[in-house]
């Protein structure tokens, strides 16, 4: 998870593992990341590989295709296959783009 987190730093955007202390969290934008269940390849009745399901989280003020980009970017160039999705969180005023990841 930690080779997670280095990678999301590197959009240069401030990163929390499932959310930022209360009264913490940076300006918008942000990304948080978390990992809720896995989805691990079994062989011989045991878990032979272990593959984490992480969900990252950007939050923006607007919509933001730049910053948008710049995640992609980072996972795409680490070879990471995503999925995205997008939902406006009307009690926080921002969006929320959910990327689904598999490491």
């Amino acid at each position: 998870m930690e080779d997670v987190k280095t990678l999301l730093e590197s959009t240069g955007l401030p990163v929390a593992y499932r959310s930022f202390p209360e009264g913490g969290a940076p300006a918008l934008p942000f990304l948080c990341y978390y990992s809720p269940y896995t989805n691990n390849f079994a062989a011989d009745g045991v878990a032979y590989a272990t593959i984490n399901h992480i969900n990252v989280e950007l939050y923006t003020q607007v919509k933001d295709p730049a910053t948008e980009g710049k995640v992609e970017a980072a996972l795409t160039g680490a070879g990471i296959y995503w999925e995205k999705s997008e939902t406006y969180l009307e009690d926080e005023k921002c969006f929320q783009i959910l990327y689904e990841i598999e490491v």
